[in-house]
This record gives C-alpha cells, sequence and structure tokens, in this order.
C-alpha cells in the first residue's frame, strides 16, 4: 500500500476520489496533466493495492476509494 502511495500523481487521484464519491476515469484524465493511458496505469497501481474500487458501466469504469484498506492503511501507519 505504501508503494502505491509513493507517487505525487496517485496521491492526488486518492485527494480527488475523496472529493467525492465515485468518479469514471474521464473525469480523473480531465483534471490531470497526464495522458490517459497513464492515469490508467496509475488507477490499476491504487487498485492492486486495494486502495480503489472499480465498477463498470459499459465503456465506462467508476472509481471510488476502498475506505476499509484505507483505515487499516492507518493503523499501520499508527503502529510505527
Amino acid at each position: 500500500m505504501a508503494k502505491a502511495l509513493g507517487h505525487p500523481i496517485r496521491v492526488r487521484i486518492l485527494r480527488m476520489l475523496s472529493l467525492k464519491e465515485a468518479r469514471v476515469c474521464s473525469q480523473i484524465v480531465d483534471e490531470l496533466p497526464i495522458a490517459q493511458s497513464t492515469v490508467s496505469e496509475h488507477l490499476r497501481i491504487l487498485k492492486d493495492a486495494g486502495l480503489v474500487r472499480s465498477s463498470q458501466d459499459g465503456p465506462r469504469v467508476g472509481y471510488c476509494i476502498n475506505y476499509d484498506t484505507l483505515r487499516k492503511l492507518k493503523a499501520l501507519v499508527a503502529i510505527i
């Protein structure tokens, strides 16, 4: 999880998702100065780490924060 948060764009994506319950990939792309493929790769890393969840609605993929995993990360960091 910590490695997934080691890139500033991924932290920014999580902050964006925290301001709104869910966003589709195109909305995230519109707010970042990087290519869609790069945003998709960052979202994949966050999803693989369990920090975000996705749901598909036709060709659109929506993303939201997985708060259960975020709470676990917070608890782990508090131990250190």
